[in-house]
């Protein structure tokens, strides 16, 4: 796919860490019970890392119990792209950027608490958390 954020491999090496990059950009994933956004509960928007494009509202997050942050559906329909991901000897739907790309975890239909039924299990690495302010001028 052609992302509107276009960055050569060297200029992603250069703005992420190395463990940054190889879940972005090479579709690895963080240890469960690791990520530092997986008790996140404030309000606020979760966005990509890579990029910062809006992926996600905190009222779609929810406690799924599966050690990565878990939303039910994403800020806006074209925020991620999802892809079928066969790796690993099984076929699961790969969720990605829509502006730039980076592998942000997958999504599963085993979440019926949830109003979608869907379960978008997301690295804490891939994403950033922004607390939105109580008063607005």
């Amino acid at each position: 796919m052609d992302y509107p954020v276009k960055k050569t491999d060297e200029q992603w090496r250069e703005e992420l860490t190395e463990f940054e990059y190889h879940v972005l950009r090479q579709a690895g994933t963080e240890r469960a019970y690791t990520g530092e956004l997986l008790d996140e509960h404030r309000v606020g928007t979760f966005s990509c890392r890579g990029c910062g494009a809006e992926l996600f509202k905190s009222e779609a997050k929810f406690d799924s119990h599966c050690g990565w942050p878990s939303f039910y559906e994403p800020k806006a329909g074209d925020a991620v792209e999802l892809l079928e991901d066969r790796s690993h000897g099984m076929v699961r739907v790969e969720v990605r950027c829509a502006n730039c790309g980076s592998h942000l975890g997958h999504v599963f239909e085993d979440a019926p608490q949830t109003p979608t039924g869907d379960r978008f299990c997301i690295n804490s690495v891939s994403i950033t958390f922004d607390q939105e302010a109580r008063l607005r001028p």
